[in-house]
């Protein structure tokens, strides 16, 4: 029994895992507890077991291991930036003002308050990075606007939980942050990877609500004309644009070769800026130049736009690293905060509390899973899992198969962060042996373990829902009408339809996988993926990339003639006696070594085969242990003596 344990250790331990996981210790203190514990048992199990690689000094490197692998982890800084970041946009109020203009943008139309939700919660993501942010405001805002004008309530509550957890894929997520780090790839590639697939999977989002406006136009009516409180104006919105667009590309052109790279962001940047000062100004003046609804959709939408690119364009562009852009994205929400004049003490606190809070979770899950790799590793289980995942049948779409579906039902017990720090490092080496490219593989666990939010009934945006939506009727505050509560069934069943959407998605993934691969194509050029150098070839196939050399003696110190060479150097038999050469073996019998007037750098003989011997074979190389010792004056077996009190002798 005991040597059935010791061969079976590493099954035993993943298991047991498990098991501390279902019974709700914490993550974090699961993985190091665990570790520890069979790190304990394992090495009084090594002598029966040669899979077994542990011993009690190995603890000594678990320090290492946490201040030198994660504390100097400059990737995860990016983390608390972009968490903090999220935390002061939405109580800054941003999500309330895009919700209510994109709203109104889209108000005239079936299923307008839900493509608003979708877009808004897209710009979100893009902004945030964090789903509890995303779907508790929206929660808050949306949800009773979407009731109070006859929404479905199993519709409104999936929009509502889809379009946060969209957080999830969308850059700068802090998913994909993690997966780069767990997979020791560029957190820029992950989010260039990513960008595609989240915009298609939005789409895929809005593609369903039309359907449903289709089919079913009642589940999601359009707003009334009384509460359209900006009026029309989408024609002058579409000139402004138009004028946008065309600014954008006569700057575009002009830029065009004068610019070492972007003049096409470049030129969209100044368009979005001038066409911005112009609804501010018409604000300001009152100059009439715009509509109302033109007016607010531009002077709401162009702030968080404008700090998207100062995250992600900087990122994509190759100006910024993920951890600068955070730190950029940071500051420019401080500064739209207080833009609003929302920004004052209270604020801060709640937003550094949070983020500290968010951050420190992080990294004690880390720094758990650092012990209980230690651990794996050292029972060779990482083995065990690459050799368990390699020989499923169908090679690698097998294996991408299983990989899928086993998230898919972890994520029914696990967040996202358990997944990517537990399981990720496990299927990496699996993924990279059989040749998967690991940015792909990355973006394609992002959008599966994405489902963990809205899986029934453990979904955490489904909780955070839960908790901001009214559990008792209440009086709507506009309308004075008796609203009926929203009961978790209904949130249940309004997640499923877009919990199908998310795995077509994965399906489409592993379908186009150029969606993803176009990373490569993106890549910044002051950063190329890989430099090649080529040393010109002197002297034929057996050159070694060197100029003759030159010796003064020969040929009135020109370069000698040697054709056929190879290495283009001097035969070492021609060098004087002080280099080891043979002095006998000179290319001119007449010429006696005081002739050549080669440098004596004071080295004992060259020896490749040997003591005392050249390459095996050549004119110059002695074939006897007597001929080697009389051209060297020592023994046989023994290199002339060298003097090194002194420097070497140039003269």
């Amino acid at each position: 029994m005991i040597e059935f344990i010791a061969h079976n250790l590493a099954p035993i331990m993943f298991a047991s895992l498990v098991v501390f996981l279902l019974l709700g210790y914490p993550v974090a203190f699961s993985l190091a507890a665990n570790g520890l514990l069979f790190f304990f048992i394992g090495v009084e199990l090594a002598p029966l077991s040669p899979d077994i690689n542990l011993f009690y000094p190995l603890l000594g490197a678990l320090p290492d291991r946490f201040f030198g692998g994660v504390m100097a982890n400059d990737t995860l800084l990016a983390i608390p930036f972009f968490t903090f970041m999220g935390l002061i946009l939405e109580r800054s109020g941003m999500a309330e003002d895009l919700l209510e203009t994109i709203g109104q943008l889209f108000g005239s139309l079936p299923g307008g308050l839900a493509y608003a939700v979708i877009i808004v919660g897209a710009l979100l993501a893009a902004t945030t990075g964090v789903v509890a942010a995303s779907v508790i405001a929206m929660g808050l805002i949306s949800l009773p606007i979407m009731l109070r004008y006859g929404y479905d309530r199993k519709l409104a509550s999936g929009v509502i939980v889809a379009s946060g957890t969209l957080a999830q894929i969308v850059p700068p997520s802090l998913v994909l942050i993690v997966l780069a780090d767990q997979l020791g790839r560029s957190v820029g590639d992950m989010y260039s990877g990513a960008l595609v697939p989240a915009l298609i999977l939005s789409g895929l989002y809005l593609l369903y609500i039309f359907a449903m406006t289709v089919f079913s136009a009642r589940s999601a009516p359009a707003l009334p004309p009384e509460a359209r409180t900006l009026g029309r104006g989408v024609t002058s919105l579409l000139v402004a644009l138009a004028a946008a667009f065309a600014i954008a590309w006569a700057v575009s052109v002009y830029l065009e070769g004068r610019v070492p790279q972007g003049h096409a962001i470049w030129g969209a940047a100044i368009g979005v800026v001038a066409i911005y000062a112009v609804a501010t100004l018409n604000k300001a003046l009152k100059l009439n130049l715009l509509s109302n609804l033109a007016q607010q959709v531009i002077i709401v939408l162009i702030p968080p736009l404008a700090l998207i690119f100062l995250v992600l364009g900087t990122i994509f562009l190759g100006v910024a690293t993920p951890t600068e852009g955070g730190a950029m994205g940071a500051v420019g929400a401080l500064v739209l905060a207080l833009g609003k004049r929302r920004l004052n003490l209270s604020l801060l606190v709640q937003a550094m509390e949070s983020t500290a809070k968010l951050s420190s979770f992080v990294l004690f899950i880390l720094i758990g899973a650092r012990v209980f790799s230690l651990t794996f590793y050292g029972i060779n289980g990482h083995i065990w899992v690459e050799e368990l995942l390699t020989t499923i049948p169908g090679g690698e779409t097998g294996f991408l198969i299983a990989v899928n579906v086993l998230v898919f039902f972890l994520a029914f017990f696990l967040d996202f962060f358990e997944l990517a720090f537990i399981i990720v490092p496990l299927l990496a080496p699996a993924a990279e042996s059989l040749g998967i490219d690991l940015i792909w593989f990355g973006v394609l666990l992002g959008i599966n373990m994405q489902t963990s939010f809205m899986h029934p009934p453990f979904g955490f945006a489904l909780f955070y829902l839960r908790s901001v939506a009214a559990k008792v009727p209440y009086l709507d505050r506009i309308t004075g009408k008796r609203m009926e509560p929203v009961t978790t069934g209904q949130i249940y069943w309004g997640a499923v339809p877009f919990l199908g959407i998310q795995i077509l998605m994965v399906a489409l993934t592993i379908l186009f996988p150029q969606m993803v691969m176009r990373y490569k194509d993106e890549a910044p050029a002051s950063a190329p993926a890989s430099v090649d150098i080529e040393l010109p070839s002197f002297g034929g196939a057996g050159g070694i990339g060197l100029p003759p050399l030159t010796f003064p003696g020969s040929d009135g110190g020109q370069p000698a003639s040697q054709p056929n060479a190879g290495a283009s150097a001097p035969d070492l038999g021609q060098l004087s006696p002080e280099l080891g050469g043979n002095a006998d073996a000179q290319t001119g019998s007449d010429r006696s070594p005081n002739d050549a007037a080669a440098p004596a750098f004071g080295l004992p003989p060259l020896q490749l085969d040997g003591p005392g011997s050249l390459e095996p074979g050549s004119p110059s190389a002695p074939s006897t242990d007597a001929e080697r010792g009389s051209n060297s004056g020592q023994s046989p077996t023994s290199a002339p003596a060298v003097d090194l009190s002194q420097p070497p002798s140039f003269n």
